[in-house]
């Protein structure tokens, strides 16, 4: 009786398949290769992708009309996001700074915030309106954002405190770090060196070891291995075998 319980399920899924199989919409060039390979989904409709396509470009393209000032959107800031930002975006406890942070990207820990580090402000408005407040997400208006994101730049000093912004005037704000980051070259630049021949021999004129992998203590060894003499500036010297 089992087995006779497993062929029947057996010749149904064999049925089942055979008719997704005779039913399954043809496939055409502009298909994915996913769906070319694996017959799984379709290509995305025009609509479903402008849906999704709500990004916001440096350049303004994205932005919806609206406009907001420093006033409003400290009002808005102080109910939407002090409780982790700080009344004055300072920061709080682990949740980042968003104000601040002048002139410190060249230091050991630099404080990377809206005003020091962030290149374009159409990020700034486009992850307030799409991913704050945290954990509940997309409930700003776009008049909301633009007096959030005024209260912002107003916080790291870059306008004062009866700006308002709004679409006709978003590209006219440059923000301090937009010349601190450079195109991505890597694939005419690295990638060519990196996919050439490498050399297998007579690479260098001469060999010179400079250092014990001992004395950097990435190899286990015993006490012996340890360095037993220090130069006048700390730097250890390797005991010659």
């Amino acid at each position: 009786m089992l087995k006779s319980r497993k062929a029947a399920a057996l010749l149904i899924v064999l049925a089942a398949s055979s008719a997704a199989a005779q039913t399954q919409v043809p496939q055409t060039d502009a298909e994915p290769a996913a769906v070319q390979s694996f017959g799984l989904g379709r290509p995305a409709l025009p609509e479903e992708v402008a849906a999704w396509d709500k990004d916001v470009s440096p350049d303004g393209t994205g932005l919806p009309e609206g406009f907001g000032d420093v006033a409003t959107g400290e009002e808005r800031y102080l109910e939407h996001c002090a409780a982790c930002h700080g009344d004055f975006a300072e920061g709080l406890d682990n949740w980042p700074a968003l104000s601040g942070g002048e002139g410190t990207l060249d230091r050991a820990d630099p404080e990377k915030t809206v005003g020091s580090y962030w290149p374009y402000l159409s990020t700034v408005w486009d992850y307030v309106h799409h991913s704050m407040p945290f954990g509940n997400a997309q409930i700003l208006t776009a008049d909301e954002t633009y007096a959030i994101t005024a209260y912002l730049l107003y916080s790291n000093a870059l306008v004062e405190d009866d700006f308002v912004l709004s679409k006709d005037n978003f590209t006219e704000i440059e923000m301090p770090n937009a010349a601190g980051f450079v195109e991505d070259d890597r694939a005419d630049v690295e990638y060519p060196i990196f996919t050439a021949e490498p050399c297998m021999e007579n690479c260098k004129e001469s060999v010179e070891i400079t250092m014990n992998a001992s004395v950097l203590d990435v190899t286990p060894g015993d006490d012996s291995a340890a360095p037993d003499a220090a130069t006048e500036d700390g730097t250890a010297v390797a005991p010659v075998n």
